[in-house]
């Protein structure tokens, strides 16, 4: 198709869904790299404890004992609250995250640092809440409609156990 053409708002033909698929749906992983090393951890515990200690869901030496932990919470959003030293690629405070000063909810492409660990969070789009309706492809008409409400996900014993709230609206 002709570049110059193509025109991706519904009333042209495309359609782009939600992003509310099945709890835990897209393959919620870490990207992990350090130096030559190269390595995925696919993100399926409720909570991912991330450090150098014995007993770490993950665990990556020369880092805190507990030096990150993610969260899968009720939204079926992955959150990550760093504990160590470390940077983020999102700021704290804006719309969108979770309280506190080192937390971040994670979409595709989120990046974290944990001492000498570079991690990349990846989730496959028709999972990944964070841009509904395509996204943004070299930028949006001047209004995003707003997807559908999230389903239920319904309680579950391990999230009930020590799962994360977030009262910010759906995006």
């Amino acid at each position: 198709m002709d570049a110059r053409h193509y025109d991706d708002r519904p009333e042209h033909g495309y359609r782009p869904t939600t992003t509310h698929a099945e709890r835990g749906a897209g393959s919620p992983h870490l990207r992990i790299t350090r130096d030559d090393e190269r390595m995925t951890y696919p993100l399926e515990a409720e909570i991912v404890h991330i450090g150098s200690a014995e007993g770490n869901e993950l665990q990556l030496s020369d880092t805190d004992p507990v030096h990150a932990t993610i969260t899968h919470d009720e939204r079926d959003e992955y959150v990550l609250e760093l504990h160590g030293a470390g940077e983020m690629s999102a700021s704290s405070g804006v719309a969108g995250t979770h309280a506190g000063d080192r937390t971040e909810t994670l979409r595709t492409g989120a990046r974290f640092t944990a001492g000498p660990w570079e991690l990349v969070f990846a989730r496959e789009e028709f999972a990944d809440h964070g841009r509904p309706y395509g996204g943004r492809q070299g930028g949006e008409y001047s209004d995003q409609p707003p997807q559908p409400p999230r389903p239920d996900y319904g309680d579950d014993d391990q999230r009930a156990a020590g799962g994360h709230s977030d009262s910010s609206a759906d995006t």
